[in-house]
This record gives C-alpha cells, sequence and structure tokens, in this order.
C-alpha cells in the first residue's frame, strides 16, 4: 500500500510539472486582480491604481483592482494568502500589513514569511509630523517637550492601529521617552479631519493628505520621518534633525503573491513592476504624493521584509505596543 501511494504522488508530480510550465509560458491568460488592504482613497490605492494599468500594458492582461479593507489590512491580506497561488491574485503589503502586524497581532491569521512571495517593492514615502496651529509647538524640541509637561495629555490620531502613522508615533514616544495618547481612525481621512478639528491636535500623515492643510495655514509642519530630508518637500527637516536622533519611519509597498506562485512568474512580475516604477510618468505621480520610487528585486525584498519583520518585532516587544 505504502508502495503504491508513493508511485501515485510521483505519477502525479510528472503531470503537475508540465502543466505548471506551460501556465508560467503563458502567463498571464486572463485578468490579474491586485488586493488593497485597505479602503479606496488612501496611498495604498493610490499606487496599487497607478501601477496597474501599465502593468497591464506590458502583460497584455487586465490588472484589476479590489479593495478588502478592515482590521488595520488583516482582512485582505488574509484573502491574498490563502489565493490559488497561479499568479492570478496579488497584493500591495505596507509596513504594517507585512512587518509590524507579524509581531502587534498574537493572532495573526497569516505568516507574512510562510504565506507570501514578496515580487518588487515599489515605493516608500516618509509621513510629516503635523500638528494643528492651536498647539504651541513649532519645533520637534518643542513638541517633546509640552509631551513630558504633559504626559498622556495630548492625542495624536492615526489612520489605524499598525498602520504608518501609528508606527511612526509609537517610535516616536519611544526615542523621545514620551507619552501621548493614540486615537486610531478607520483610514487616514477620518484621521486628518480630527487633526483639522484640534479634537487630535497631532498626527504622523501622508504628505498627500497634509499637504493642501499645510499650505492652506489650517495645520502647522513640523518634520518628515525619513532619515533623510525628502526630495518632495526639501524644505523640512528630519525627526532626527529636530533632535530625536536615530528616528527614521518610511511606509514602504510592495507587491507580494502568495507563497507557491511559481517562480518564473514571480520573475516576471518583478522585472515588469521595476520598469514600471521607473518609468518619468510614475515618478512624477508618486512625487505628486510625497513618495518616491524605491524598486528591490524579489530576493532584496524578502530580504529587507525578513529585517523589517525583526525590527518591529523589538520595538513591539519593547514599547508593549497594542493593536487598540
Amino acid at each position: 500500500m505504502k508502495s503504491l501511494r508513493i508511485a501515485f504522488i510521483a505519477v502525479t508530480a510528472l503531470i503537475a510539472t508540465p502543466h505548471t510550465a506551460r501556465a508560467s509560458e503563458t502567463y498571464p491568460a486572463r485578468t490579474v486582480r491586485i488586493i488593497v488592504p485597505f479602503a479606496p482613497g488612501g496611498f495604498v490605492d493610490f499606487t496599487a491604481r497607478l501601477v496597474a494599468p501599465p502593468l497591464a500594458q506590458a502583460m497584455g492582461q487586465q490588472f484589476v483592482v479590489d479593495n478588502r479593507p478592515g482590521a488595520g489590512g488583516i482582512v485582505g491580506a488574509e484573502y491574498a494568502a490563502r489565493a490559488t497561488p497561479d499568479g492570478y491574485t496579488l497584493v500591495i503589503g505596507s509596513a504594517g500589513t507585512h512587518s509590524v502586524n507579524q509581531s502587534l497581532y498574537p493572532k495573526l491569521p497569516y505568516n507574512v514569511l510562510r504565506d507570501f512571495y514578496p515580487v518588487a517593492r515599489l515605493t516608500d514615502a516618509p509621513s510629516i509630523l503635523t500638528v494643528h496651529p492651536s498647539l504651541p509647538v513649532k519645533t520637534v524640541k518643542d513638541l517633546i517637550g509640552l509631551a513630558r509637561q504633559r504626559p498622556g495629555q495630548i492625542n495624536y490620531a492615526s489612520a489605524g492601529a499598525g498602520t504608518s502613522t501609528h508606527l511612526a508615533a509609537v517610535l516616536f514616544e519611544s526615542l523621545a521617552n514620551v507619552k501621548m495618547t493614540h486615537i486610531a481612525f478607520k483610514g487616514g481621512g477620518p484621521a486628518v479631519v480630527s487633526v483639522l478639528s484640534g479634537e487630535t491636535p497631532v498626527t504622523f500623515a501622508t504628505a498627500a493628505s497634509v499637504t493642501p492643510h499645510i499650505g492652506s495655514g489650517r495645520l502647522r509642519a513640523i518634520a518628515v520621518t525619513s532619515g533623510q530630508r525628502s526630495a518632495v518637500l526639501p524644505g523640512l527637516p528630519t525627526i532626527a534633525e529636530g533632535g530625536l536622533q536615530g528616528y527614521e519611519m518610511l511606509n514602504w509597498l510592495g507587491l507580494f503573491a502568495p507563497t507557491a506562485t511559481p517562480k518564473a512568474i514571480i520573475e516576471r512580475l518583478n522585472r515588469e513592476a521595476l520598469k514600471v516604477v521607473a518609468q518619468p510618468e510614475v515618478v512624477k505621480r508618486f512625487n505628486s504624493q510625497g513618495a518616491e520610487p524605491s524598486p528591490l528585486a524579489s530576493e532584496e525584498f524578502a530580504a529587507f521584509v525578513k529585517s523589517e519583520i525583526a525590527k518591529w518585532g523589538k520595538i513591539v516587544a519593547a514599547t508593549g505596543m497594542k493593536a487598540d
């Protein structure tokens, strides 16, 4: 019986291998879905809708965006992890969904390293430390000083637990040794509205969501979260320049596929995705959002994701950060 079972497995493998090879050669033969694990209108959604049309043009099939928001990106990410690994379901993963959530949620329904194949890193963007004008701070040192005078009394808004807007604030609190109160919203839009009202006078928001309000004087920009000044926002100092040495936080985004997706398909997607983010018009559109292309090939991206999971695992453990 055992020998028959082994023989059956061997025959099945011989049959399946040519089929898999043929599928890789003809890929894509139908529409490809890019899962966005957040609501329409944010930076993740913007990125997916920016790269989908040129990918479709290059690969000869439609690439459609499928928004599946919920639970800080977990709903959409889990859906992609459980999809058939044939290259027809991809997901845009972020620093939140594909690094910090691994440590933030003890019962995360997927494991990034086990369930996903990193295809290509696409872009990254700093957040902007932004405050309501009623808050008497103009510099990083001002905010640190005020937070120490009023421990736990200054509210900050985020787009949700585990999002880049939350992570940036947690890292700030940790390095500055201050305590502020986290108010989580269901998306970046509602968070910014709350800051505009003064209810939650601090946020670490994406450039696209706050720049118009900074220009009108309704919000005040303090610093960018990147390690170096942004080429898109050269007039703003970094938080490290403002006095908080060692601070750096970037919201990176990349393309992932379910783990068992054939390598030939991953390699094809990687080649085309890296060409797309190098196109001048795509670069220009990223810049309009305060972002820049940050392409990484599949193997490099995999190593980067592994290092990010380790980095945020230590931060989550050290700060007692919770998915509230």
